[in-house]
């Protein structure tokens, strides 16, 4: 049997799964996401130990812990923990969400052979910009830096005692060459480091650290090998056998990505398109990825007095989407793919006095919809083209949005058994192909059964590429100059608050 690690931005979950392939058992357990200041992202690591601890602690009471074979790996990317000599916490891991750091992105864009390296633009979110920012802004923390791990990677320092991280979520850090899949002198040297702080780079598939003796006796377990596992979107992929070229996946989750695998080193910089290594030997992936997908909904829940996100999926398919609703942008957070902008904000616009809050919901829908089909045509730019794709996350559970999806997207549509797991149930398909590794790739990352399938209408899909997603493109051009007034004001909030 097999582990299964996804360390998310809300939660750890853990899977455990048997040699048959099957999810025998989980447990999750929630984390805290701090917001000192605006544009700030930051969680405390030793919560994520915490965690992952409660959750494997939940599992192996319901297994022989002696049958567990490996483990794997899976986390949130982009997070910067920086660590000192003595394997400290210096200071909060800044999260992939963050988005303080769009001066030193800048900087960044200006290094030589910047993008054809790294395969992707300057983004704050990345991991590089954070450190060049806290060595702007936090000197005496930069210079005690003795080593910079990314989330899932603590785990494993806690899990092994090692230094090690896998090409997929290394991809995401803009310190790698990511065609030649190991580390870049001159970008390392662009923020002030070198390879000495930087844990060594795996395949996902390949053992990265052994299970440390004193926990292996805490938990009834042998010293097992823990894969080199992957970032969160390439084991989610593997979860649910995206491994092959041409193969693509969508994740509604909290953000929303658009996943194509590719068979060799393709980039799409200038579009915003991330192109990262996969988590298994000699293969890639390009991403388009928006920060807020269903965080969208919780939003308009909240903001129209709705209990949760159910109710507001109800409403909006008892009303139906309306022919000429309101827009909706959905950058609560800014927007990655395909503008690259932290400062963008979210909007209703084109409302009327009889608009209520089903209106508001299908917009809401309807416009993070829009923004991943922004995501699917700047990948497929690059001539990397699905004709299906395997819908996994959250989102996937709504019927009524989905079909929506698929109309928009203009493509077929599939939910696959045990999606819901996807990221937790990769990592542990990566400790199996680290733990066995003659097993046959085809075997151990099969595709789960369809259980649901959307056809895109062909009326539909024309009405929202040539109607409504024009007029969103617009809408965003329209209010982007207004995103660099709002932000300007960001310093002097806490003033003020402090006014009488």
């Amino acid at each position: 049997m097999y582990l299964g690690i996804d360390l998310g931005t809300s939660s750890v979950k853990v899977v455990l799964m048997d040699e048959a392939g099957a999810v025998r058992a989980n447990a999750s357990s929630p984390l805290d996401v701090s917001h000192p200041r605006p544009r700030w992202s930051e969680q405390d690591p030793a919560a994520w130990w915490t965690a992952t601890e409660a959750a494997v602690e939940k599992i192996l009471k319901q297994v022989d812990a002696r049958r567990v074979a490996a483990i794997g790996l899976s986390g949130q990317m982009h997070g910067a923990t920086l660590l000192d000599d003595s394997d400290n916490v210096l200071r909060p891991a800044i999260l992939w969400n963050d988005g303080r750091a769009d001066l030193e992105c800048a900087e960044l864009e200006r290094v030589p052979g910047f993008r054809a390296t790294t395969g992707n633009l300057a983004m704050p979110g990345f991991t590089a910009p954070k450190l060049a920012w806290v060595r702007r802004h936090e000197r005496q923390v930069f210079d005690r830096v003795a080593k910079v791990l990314l989330p899932k990677d603590y785990l494993r320092l806690r899990l092994t005692g090692e230094y090690m991280t896998d090409a997929s979520d290394a991809a995401g850090t803009l310190w790698l060459d990511v065609k030649n899949r190991r580390w870049s002198d001159a970008m390392l040297a662009a923020t002030g480091l070198d390879r000495s702080h930087m844990p060594q780079v795996f395949e996902g598939s390949q053992p990265a650290g052994h299970l440390r003796r004193e926990l292996a006796e805490r938990w009834g377990m042998n010293e097992v090998p823990v894969a080199g596992g992957g970032g969160d979107n390439a084991a989610g992929a593997v979860g649910v056998g995206i491994v092959r070229h041409g193969q693509a996946m969508l994740s509604l989750g909290t953000s929303g990505v658009y996943f194509a695998v590719s068979d060799g080193f393709r980039a799409s910089p200038e579009q915003a398109v991330h192109a990262f290594c996969h988590a298994l030997p000699d293969t890639w992936h390009l991403m388009s990825v928006m920060l807020n997908a269903a965080a969208c909904l919780d939003f308009t829940a909240r903001l129209t007095g709705l209990p949760d996100v159910p109710a507001l999926l109800a409403e909006a398919e008892a009303r139906g989407l309306a022919t000429h609703g309101p827009v909706f942008l959905p950058y609560l957070t800014g927007e990655r793919t395909p503008h690259n902008d932290p400062r963008a904000r979210a909007s209703f616009t084109q409302l009327g006095p009889d608009t209520d809050r089903a209106d508001l919901a299908n917009a809401t829908l309807e416009g993070v919809g829009l923004g991943l089909l922004d995501g699917l045509l700047a990948v497929e730019s690059t001539g990397l083209v699905a004709e299906e794709i395997t819908v996994i996350g959250g989102g996937s559970r709504s019927a009524y949005w989905t079909q929506m999806l698929a109309d928009i997207l203009g493509k077929r549509l599939v939910l696959r058994s045990g999606s819901e797991v996807g990221p937790a149930l990769g990592a542990a398909r990566l400790g199996r192909l680290a733990a066995e590794p003659d097993a046959s790739l085809d075997d151990v990352c099969r595709m789960p059964a369809v259980t649901a399938a959307f056809e895109p209408d062909a009326a539909r899909h024309a009405y929202f590429l040539q109607t409504r997603h024009p007029l969103f493109r617009r809408s965003y051009e329209q209010l982007k100059p207004l995103y660099v007034d709002a932000a300007a004001g960001d310093d002097v909030r806490p003033a003020l608050r402090a006014m009488p």
